[in-house]
């Protein structure tokens, strides 16, 4: 729907809702691609929602790497029931529409929980250099205070770069094309409809997320490179597995959803297209948040001795939380 203002220089049409093309727009492709994406969308709900019932209930879970494990949980709940709520309706309808101020809020809860994953997932790479490097100042550098406050600067920072961006990206023009070659509310489409100057919105998507990114990763990366080197200076073999078996987990949702950011900031712009990014969105957004679950609690002994404590008397479990 667009709304047509008399100016001077004659009609000119503002854009008041937005159409979302979709993953597909293969009209014999919505039904499979429906029930795909709910499948994903129920075990993320189910996978997460266990993860942060046992790291709650589970008196042995109450550590700071379960406390990390909760929030990021929490994050990838959140983000995939931003996208894929909406999503899964417009396989079902003709009319692939979302309003404007819609489309705002949309994207503003998208980029609050994308950043605030990957500042998670960097919180959690410290705790775990600290747990490995440091492990008799763990209880003092690592303390519930210290927890506290990472939690509440990655929230932070994720709020501010949300308001700041969708701002940018909602204060230019839309006012002629209203179709958005995705299956959410993203920047860069956005932008690529907007028929004004898209300069600062561009630079402040730029600055936002090169920055959260790079300083997220240089913490991952440094705190990585000593939990490597200690764990090879480590004589036995059992410590060594030991020690390894405490962040490999971790390490594998790591490589997983900086592995499809870096794919997509970092490919040629010759190869760049809104396709690609298309693509490689389904996978941070709807296909992460459904792995991490299964990753923290397959390749994890104590979440998964967790999980049977609280499915052989949930009821018990309930009562001390």
């Amino acid at each position: 729907m667009k709304a047509t203002i008399q100016m001077a220089s004659g009609n000119l049409t503002w854009v008041t809702e937005f159409i979302l093309v979709g993953v597909s727009d293969d009209p014999e492709l919505q039904i499979p691609l429906f029930l795909v994406f709910l499948v994903l969308y129920v075990l993320t709900v189910a996978g997460n929602l266990g993860i942060i019932t046992v790291t709650s209930v589970d008196s042995r879970l109450q550590t700071p790497m379960y406390f990390f494990l909760r929030h990021l949980a929490v994050i990838n709940l959140c983000n995939s029931t931003v996208i894929a709520p909406k999503m899964l309706v417009n396989f079902l309808v003709t009319k692939k529409t979302i309003s404007y101020y819609g489309c705002a809020a949309q994207l503003g809860g998208f980029l609050v929980f994308i950043v605030a994953e990957i500042f998670m997932l960097a919180a959690m790479g410290y705790d775990r250099y600290v747990a490995i490097c440091n492990p008799l100042l763990y209880a003092v550098v690592v303390s519930p205070k210290v927890c506290r406050l990472l939690v509440s600067l990655t929230y932070l920072q994720s709020l501010i770069t949300a308001l700041t961006v969708s701002s940018c990206v909602f204060s230019v023009s839309y006012c002629s094309s209203n179709i958005i070659n995705h299956f959410y509310c993203d920047d860069v489409p956005l932008l690529a409809l907007s028929c004004s100057d898209t300069y600062i919105p561009e630079t402040a998507v730029f600055i936002f997320s090169g920055t959260n990114l790079f300083f997220s990763m240089i913490v991952v990366l440094i705190s990585y490179f000593n939990i490597v080197i200690t764990i090879l200076r480590i004589r036995s073999s059992e410590g060594r597995q030991k020690a390894f078996s405490t962040c490999a987990s971790h390490m594998i949702a790591v490589v997983v959803f900086y592995g499809t950011l870096l794919f997509m900031y970092l490919q040629p712009r010759s190869n760049h297209s809104l396709d690609t990014d298309k693509m490689a969105s389904v996978f941070y957004t709807l296909v992460i948040p459904m792995l991490n679950p299964l990753i923290y609690s397959l390749r994890n002994k104590n979440v998964k001795d967790a999980l049977k404590r609280f499915l052989d008397n949930p009821c018990r479990s309930l009562k001390l939380m």
